[in-house]
């Protein structure tokens, strides 16, 4: 492909089955496709609800999806300001190298300059030196004595009953 134009904006409540074919296409290319557990129904009411818990960016072309950032607000307590955290990144990849990540990157970082926060942050796979490649690239730390910590299913409830 050569020059395209892409749009990006802040999702709708009709784009979400339009976000969650592109999570099930993430899940797809880390080969977690059975990870995926979530529905539609879900997703809509998590972003779109009454208590909203995460945004989305779609970046679209030629009015396809073809990409998307899902974040939410976390909060530094060193810097005492909110922040952005991103949940996930993902561009179809037949528009990959085409700009559209930097694009979605750098809307996020407006945003979060026009709300006055403090950092912009984000996991990513060990394997994925593609992706590791590209965030370095845009200016990003991948800080290595830093490890995720997750609990879930039983392990939650375990940990939930002290």
């Amino acid at each position: 492909m050569s020059k395209i134009s892409v749009n990006l904006r802040l999702a709708a409540a009709e784009d979400v089955t339009a976000i969650f074919q592109l999570i099930q296409a993430l899940a797809e290319y880390e080969k977690l496709s059975h990870e995926v557990t979530g529905t539609v129904e879900a997703l809509r009411e998590h972003l779109f609800g009454d208590t909203p818990y995460v945004e989305a960016v779609l970046a679209e072309v030629e009015g396809k999806a073809v990409g998307f950032a899902l974040f939410f607000r976390n909060y530094s307590t060193f810097l005492t300001k909110p922040g952005i955290y991103l949940e996930d990144l993902f561009v179809l990849s037949e528009y990959r190298n085409l700009g559209i990540g930097t694009q979605l990157l750098s809307y996020l970082a407006q945003l979060a300059i026009e709300r006055n926060y403090g950092r912009l942050e984000w996991a990513v796979l060990d394997w994925n030196e593609p992706a590791i490649a590209f965030y370095q690239s845009r200016g990003a730390k991948v800080l290595p004595d830093w490890r995720i910590c997750r609990v879930t299913g039983d392990a939650l409830k375990t940990l939930s009953q002290g």
